[in-house]
């Protein structure tokens, strides 16, 4: 166990601080003491306690609301290489996570190695040379750490001594290289550049909007089929369809709002894209995908006759369903769950097999359509006024090779 805890600074730890600072870091680098109080005011500043005594710290600004910057990183010469400034800055990094998460960068001297090692240990990336003014001025490399994946090119990396200032800066120019290691040669250390490809924002959003309507209007024709057979039935349930009916405007309406996303993309940029996928995402998924699967067994019912078979057909249907409620491709792991969410998912994986059961053995299936349609009312509630962007969900947040 470590002999040594964090926690996040106080007031009574002013001295303490100022004085590890003093002894730890450079002078340039050590904040005024008008900063560091402001800064433990506003909760920015993590240390490492050992007892009474502070054996490291993080101290962070925050200039604006979209970025967050490291300031000052010190650990105590005796408590070095036992994980304090690695674990004080991914929780300087972990507390400033969430859905409108801030930039978090910090600045090293490009000669730094045990600095630049720590950045890059955490997550962080090197991406622009910061020369200072006047002569003889050092050069710090600007670090930034990763929210999101991105893609490196592995056959576009190459290595830059670090006390090689010009090449350095050279590989630095192009908005899509960075430093992403730092490796051991025989004469030295040196960073690993690599190329990160570039998305396009604009073609990305535009393919997803093509995908969404192309989806829509799949599952809109396959339930204006079975809505037909519907019709066409005299012995089809009712209830049923008025399900499929309510199914067909949904699913019309999800096309609607998918056309509004390709409007909102080509013309309109409001910077609410995300938002009006999802509202097309849900009311495709829960207002047509679902109700026209949940009607299969039912149609079969009516063909066939055969209740044997359709009851298997309807418990696969149902642990198919089930099965995609807990994949990572369902709507539903795209937001935070709850127990009554979950509730509404074991509702909706057994409604293929309740309603079937009901078809096949000649019984009144108006309550079951009723839950049916509360369960999926509900969720598409939820979904859309009590849960945020989908963006909001968890993500890999590391940088991963092609």
């Amino acid at each position: 166990m470590a002999a040594w805890s964090t926690r996040t600074a106080e007031s009574t730890d002013l001295a303490q601080l100022r004085s590890l600072l003093s002894d730890s870091c450079e002078p340039s680098v050590v904040p005024s003491p008008a900063v560091l109080c402001s800064a433990i005011e506003r909760g920015s500043v993590r240390v490492a306690a050992s007892g009474a005594v502070l054996v490291g710290c993080v101290v962070a600004e925050r200039p604006s609301s979209g970025h967050v910057r490291v300031s000052a990183i010190a650990v105590r010469a005796a408590t070095r290489r036992q994980g304090v400034a690695t674990r004080l800055l991914a929780e300087t990094v972990e507390a400033h996570q969430g859905p409108d998460s801030p930039l978090i960068s910090a600045l090293a001297g490009h000669e730094d190695v045990a600095l630049s090692r720590l950045l890059l240990a955490c997550g962080f990336l090197g991406t622009r040379l910061m020369h200072g003014s006047g002569p003889g001025a050092s050069v710090r490399i600007h670090y930034q750490h990763q929210s999101r994946v991105a893609y490196l090119d592995p056959d576009a990396r190459h290595l830059v001594s670090v006390d090689n200032r010009e090449q350095l800066s050279e590989s630095l120019a192009p908005s899509d290289h960075a430093v992403t290691a730092l490796v051991p040669l025989g004469d030295g250390w040196a960073f690993e550049m690599a190329r990160f490809e570039q998305d396009d924002p604009a073609m990305l959003q535009s393919g997803e909007a093509a995908a969404g309507i192309a989806f829509a209007g799949s599952i809109l024709a396959a339930i204006t089929f079975l809505l037909g057979f519907a019709f066409s039935s005299t012995r089809f349930p009712d209830d049923v369809r008025l399900l499929l009916i309510g199914a067909t405007f949904s699913t019309v309406l999800s096309l609607i709002v998918y056309a509004s996303a390709a409007g909102e993309l080509a013309r309109i940029r409001s910077n609410s894209f995300g938002k009006i996928m999802k509202w097309g995402n849900v009311l495709s998924e829960y207002g047509g995908v679902l109700p026209f699967l949940i009607s299969l067994p039912v149609t079969y019912a009516q063909a066939s006759g055969n209740p044997w078979t359709t009851m298997v057909l309807a418990l696969v249907l149902s642990a198919a369903i089930a099965w995609y409620e807990r994949s990572e491709f369902s709507i539903a792991r795209r937001f935070q769950r709850s127990p009554g969410e979950v509730t509404l998912m074991v509702l909706t994986a057994a409604a293929p097999t309740v309603g079937a059961g009901l078809v096949a053995a000649g019984a009144t299936s108006w309550p079951w359509t009723t839950v049916l349609v509360i369960a999926l009312s509900a969720r598409t509630w939820l979904y859309l006024f009590r849960r945020g962007a989908e963006a909001d969900i968890a993500e890999r947040r590391q940088w991963r090779i092609r």
